[in-house]
């Protein structure tokens, strides 16, 4: 069986908890020390005038590739929101090749801007060399219940209508569900959380320093959880308000 590493963050744009300071440098060290295979991230910058001109350290170009660096060669950006000075959005990091990639809107009309990046991975047999198609799909929802009813119905309706049913299924990202009713919906679409299934219960990832909320999920199908860590320690707590989350996978 091939075994990957997923990490899920938001990563709060590249700013510590309260926008105190800008940390993407010492986050993309984090990460690269965590040798995760696939990297899910929400709320990160693909473009920002202001900043780019206020921080001397801010990168040339998008924060997902300056995150990629040279270990993750592929990445895949959706943009949900747009304005005067930038954009920000979702995006996945992978050390294997992305066959295809869409963003799907979920927005509600008024509000704030969310969206579904599905991406289609090529992932190698550890054995034979062979590939097999995975899905992913990284997930920021909204803030308000009745918003992210209708969104995660949207998300069982791409699970059961773009992806094949016996195809191997990451979902990972911030549902903002710290109610745990959203928790039930997506359960019935036939996915695993990572956390209950290996600890019991839900994760608890926000706010960073004071974990009290279960709000960022890691969920698969026609795939194995065999460990699921929150990573809790410095410099994990300080480098955005959501604590990110690691699992194992076996496909």
């Amino acid at each position: 069986m091939t075994s990957i590493n997923v990490l899920t963050v938001n990563m709060h744009m590249g700013f510590s908890l309260l926008n105190r300071r800008f940390v993407l440098p010492e986050l993309r060290e984090a990460i690269r020390g965590v040798s995760a295979d696939m990297v899910f991230l929400q709320e990160v910058l693909g473009e920002h005038a202001r900043h780019a001109q206020r921080h001397a350290d801010w990168p040339s170009g998008p924060q997902y590739e300056f995150l990629a660096d040279t270990l993750w060669t592929q990445f895949a950006y959706g943009r949900n929101a747009a304005y005067p000075h930038g954009h920000h959005g979702n995006a996945l990091l992978s050390k294997f090749p992305i066959a295809s990639y869409q963003n799907r809107d979920v927005s509600v009309h008024g509000h704030e801007n969310r969206g579904l990046l599905h991406a289609i991975l090529r992932v190698p047999d550890e054995d034979t060399g062979q590939e097999a198609e995975v899905h992913t799909i990284c997930v920021h929802l909204g803030l308000r219940e009745s918003h992210r009813q209708r969104q995660i119905g949207l998300l069982c309706d791409v699970v059961s209508g773009q992806v094949p049913h016996d195809a191997p299924l990451i979902v990972a990202g911030d549902f903002n569900d710290w109610r745990v009713r959203g928790h039930r919906l997506v359960r019935r679409c036939g996915l695993v959380e990572a956390f209950e299934h290996t600890r019991g219960r839900l994760a608890r990832t926000f706010p960073s320093r004071w974990p009290t909320l279960p709000v960022d999920r890691i969920y698969v199908r026609n795939a194995r959880v065999v460990e699921a860590r929150v990573l809790a320690s410095r410099p994990w707590s300080h480098l955005s308000d959501h604590l990110p989350l690691l699992a194992r996978v076996q496909l």
